[in-house]
């Protein structure tokens, strides 16, 4: 596979269906705010500990699968797409991590350990990801799905990084009003 084709020097880029759009159309600003999360989950691993570890790489795959969906506007039977199923799998991951939390009893202030940083900040842009596909599904038809998904792995970021900053037995600090 090469690189680089030059087709998008003028701004444009193929959708999977090869539809031609401009790079920043809004199906390409929500998975291209997919595929930043995605990077930034990739910096905060190796994390410590293995179960960790497992999450974050299983979501990383998932992003990919968001973005199949994403940048696809017309998915046959076989495309990628996300499905209740994924939704559920980040429930589960959530609620076993929160077994190990105390009770939230605040909001809290994001930051921590560098690990648990880069998570909170990879949150950040999932809630980004999630605002740019609620434009662009007002415009057009998605798979609701991918902002089911998109909420929730907020969520579980959020959780993951409260699990990583208590590990590391980091405290937790609430704003001050």
């Amino acid at each position: 596979m090469k690189i680089y084709t030059g087709r998008g020097d003028q701004g444009q880029t193929d959708l999977r269906d090869m539809t031609r759009v401009a790079k920043d159309d809004d199906r390409i600003e929500a998975y291209g705010s997919v595929d930043e999360a995605n990077a930034i989950i990739g910096t905060a691993r190796p994390a410590e500990g293995e179960d960790v570890n497992e999450v974050l790489a299983g979501v990383q795959n998932h992003l990919h699968i968001v973005q199949a969906d994403l940048a696809n506007p017309s998915p046959d039977e076989d495309d990628p797409q996300m499905s209740a199923d994924h939704v559920n799998r980040l429930e589960e991951w959530i609620d076993s991590f929160d077994e190990e939390l105390d009770p939230l009893e605040s909001f809290i202030l994001p930051g921590g350990d560098d690990v648990g940083a880069r998570i909170h900040h990879a949150r950040t842009v999932v809630r980004r990801a999630e605002r740019r596909t609620v434009r662009l599904a007002s415009g057009q038809e998605i798979n609701e799905e991918v902002l089911r998904y998109l909420n929730r792995l907020s969520d579980l970021l959020f959780t993951v990084a409260r699990l990583v900053n208590a590990r590391a037995g980091n405290i937790e600090h609430s704003p001050s009003y």
